[in-house]
């Protein structure tokens, strides 16, 4: 009995005024809730630009995805992304029976709560042929009809047409998808190549979920196209994401972009100015790669010299991460500190030879062709 006392006094001690004024029988756990909280992405700006944080490429159950469209937008809102785009397959609704097919109808669903949010939404589409040449996202398209064509490979320019004849921007989705099972299906097909040349063709998907496609971004390099990554969730993003991690997040794509609008969004994308993101690395075109790195990564002045009478005198510095990305460095040229971890909001230290103006590293954590990382030289 004493026992029992104890218990439900430290009980309401704990709960507060809430448990101890209910006269219902029932008990109220409200303050036991977590407040719903929004993670903030901190990456700063790159030239006066905004980095959006975008996915691109994600189903709901009005295709073969798992959710209701409200749960994606209620997702992006807690991880802190800026925009996203449903895109339902076209020709594949393997749920029709149980949902009323409607390629937009995710959208329409989802647009008010996505307002309510701040979540940027962006009317979207997966063009889906078989393989090769494979499915296409076309964003920024104005409505459904007139989308759905059958999956005869002689249809298959009929069917890209349709979104061309909307002014969408068209990427190639995971290229390397049945690479292994499908001849011709990692290869820059000739169907490809003629989008490409009668630029139909905007930007490739880079990175889908957690496969980088090496090839893709080469090719995406040597024909100036969009460099982009996406999750292609069809399930919960905490299924498939340990997003409760520190650190953990979602494949993106990080947009570059004058403001945060859908406007300044395509015009981001019709530039290429693009990033994509996906667990602890970065791949993107050089220049863009390395302007968000030197956004995000500072060296200090010396702070400290220690005398060594056998070698060159050390002179110490801070090298700081100021985002929430990740960078890994390794000294390719210079006396200094070999190998540099910095984690999201970090700083280490970093140890150089007196006499020498710089050194150069390459950020291993950074891919700016399938074989090559980028390299940046560190003023001291």
């Amino acid at each position: 009995m004493n026992r029992t006392l104890l218990l439900l006094a430290a009980l309401c001690a704990f709960a507060g005024p809430s448990i101890a004024q209910e006269n219902s029988g029932i008990m109220k756990l409200d303050e036991f809730r977590y407040p719903k909280q929004r993670k903030i992405i901190d990456i700063p700006n790159v030239n006066g630009l905004q980095v959006l944080k975008c996915d691109f490429h994600m189903h709901t159950v009005f295709t073969d995805g798992h959710v209701w469209p409200n749960v994606r937008v209620q997702e992006a809102w807690k991880e802190g992304l800026d925009a996203i785009a449903f895109t339902e397959h076209v020709e594949y609704t393997p749920h029709k029976d149980d949902v009323k097919p409607g390629n937009l109808r995710p959208h329409e669903l989802a647009e008010k709560l996505a307002a309510e949010q701040n979540i940027l939404l962006v009317k979207g589409t997966e063009v889906t042929r078989n393989t090769p040449p494979g499915h296409f996202n076309a964003l920024f398209i104005q409505d459904d009809k007139n989308l759905v064509v059958p999956r005869d490979s002689d249809l298959d320019e009929q069917a890209i047409q349709a979104v061309v004849d909307q002014k969408a921007f068209i990427f190639w989705n995971h290229p390397g998808w049945k690479a292994t099972q499908i001849e011709g299906s990692y290869e820059w097909i000739p169907f490809v190549d003629k989008m490409y040349k009668e630029k139909n063709l905007h930007g490739i998907e880079v990175v889908n979920g957690f496969g980088f496609h090496k090839k893709a971004l080469d090719w995406a390099l040597d024909r100036n196209l969009t460099i982009i990554g996406n999750t292609d969730i069809h399930n919960l993003i905490a299924h498939e994401y340990d997003i409760e991690r520190e650190g953990i997040h979602r494949t993106m794509t990080l947009v570059l972009a004058k403001d945060r609008s859908a406007e300044a969004i395509r015009t981001a994308l019709e530039k290429g100015s693009t990033v994509a993101w996906s667990s602890n690395y970065l791949f993107g075109k050089e220049e863009h790669v390395r302007d968000l790195f030197h956004a995000c990564v500072k060296l200090t002045p010396s702070f400290y010299s220690k005398p060594n009478a056998k070698k060159a005198d050390s002179k110490y510095y801070e090298l700081q991460n100021n985002s929430d990305l990740y960078f890994e460095l390794q000294l390719v040229d210079g006396k200094g500190t070999k190998n540099i971890v910095l984690q999201p909001k970090s700083s280490q230290i970093l140890i150089a030879d007196t006499g020498q103006s710089k050194l150069s590293y390459e950020v291993v954590s950074t891919y700016v062709r399938s074989d090559k990382h980028l390299k940046i030289e560190l003023s001291l």
